[in-house]
């Protein structure tokens, strides 16, 4: 019985075999299922960009098929080889064909700093006065003035004389209210649909240069793990207290920012009584401090603690004009800003 069903099973394979997995069959019936991925890759026959949408082409079968657009894909494919980076020899990837330009300084040697542009750089009015104190009248500004009397005593004890270190820990607070005030004027000016005087121009920079003086000071000071841990609980305990500050009372905030000034002027005063009795050695200026600040070839470290004390002046003027304005029951709309760094 088994033997005879075996027999049978054979017989019947030789006769429908050929006719079942034959070449031709095979194609027959795959051009019967799928009609419109033949058509796609005929070549007499113009793909419609309905049926391309549909059924695409590179997604009809597991082999690869001739891509559409004849000579013109091949010439774009061609181009996007050919664009190589010219330093590591790799495949630059542009938006839409869009390059990033290049920028070269006045010499015509290239330009090296991705985090500003040589129109940003600017030459520090060291004029200005640095004594100028406001002198605390109503009870916000005593509030202000002692809050950041308080602040200052555990930094005294932190970092002692080590000013560097100082400096880069300040820098990284300092650069927060200029973006909270900024990011505030700009909403404002968006709910209301009002000008906003240049003040988010103004404060915004404020922010950016305080940014450019953290960049600069990291090439004197490398910080340690602890302060680098130190940098991010107190960055994230200002910024959302400032924010909530800002929210409650501009004028408060702007004039805590004002006595924070103050005492950065009298932190880099000290700074520099010190590299000028040699307790702190007088090393080259950085490379990102003279493209920034433009100053000369020979500049030295003390060059750059001037000017970064002039920039710390011109932010304790301009906070405490914004707090003035406040206090007179104006907005800063309807006060132009004070001229930039620019």
């Amino acid at each position: 019985m088994t033997m005879g069903s075996r027999m049978a099973g054979s017989a019947l394979f030789r006769h429908l075999g050929p006719r079942l997995f034959s070449a031709a069959s095979a194609s027959r019936s795959s051009a019967a299922l799928e009609p419109s991925f033949s058509l796609l890759q005929s070549s007499s026959l113009s793909p419609s960009p309905v049926l391309l949408r549909l059924f695409p082409v590179r997604m009809a079968s597991t082999s690869a098929s001739p891509a559409l657009g004849g000579e013109a894909h091949k010439e774009d494919e061609a181009k996007s080889a050919a664009a190589v980076h010219p330093s590591e020899g790799k495949h630059v990837s542009s938006y839409w064909g869009i390059e990033r330009y290049k920028i070269t300084k006045e010499d015509g040697t290239p330009w090296r700093w991705s985090c500003f542009t040589p129109w940003e750089a600017y030459k520090s009015d060291t004029s200005i006065d640095l004594n100028k104190h406001h002198v605390p009248t109503t009870f916000l500004d005593k509030i202000a003035y002692w809050t950041v009397k308080i602040l200052r005593f555990p930094t005294d004890i932190f970092f002692q004389r080590r000013y560097g270190c100082r400096a880069m820990m300040l820098e990284t607070v300092a650069a927060v209210p200029g973006m909270v005030g900024g990011m505030f004027l700009h909403l404002r000016s968006l709910r209301r649909f009002e000008h906003s005087g240049g003040w988010i121009r103004a404060l915004l920079e404020e922010a950016e240069n305080e940014r450019m003086h953290l960049m600069t000071f990291m090439e004197v000071a490398q910080p340690r793990w602890y302060e680098r841990a130190l940098v991010l609980t107190v960055q994230g305990v200002f910024f959302n207290a400032y924010f909530l500050g800002y929210l409650v009372s501009p004028k408060f905030a702007h004039r805590v920012v004002g006595y924070l000034e103050e005492e950065a002027i009298h932190s880099y005063t000290e700074y520099l009584k010190d590299l000028e009795a040699g307790k702190i050695e007088n090393v080259p200026a950085p490379a990102i401090a003279i493209d920034y600040w433009c100053l000369p070839r020979d500049a030295t470290l003390k060059d750059v603690v001037t000017v970064v004390r002039a920039d710390e002046a011109h932010h304790r003027d301009v906070n405490h004009f914004a707090s003035d304005i406040h206090y007179q029951g104006m907005e800063l709309k309807s006060t132009p800003a004070p001229l930039g760094y620019h």
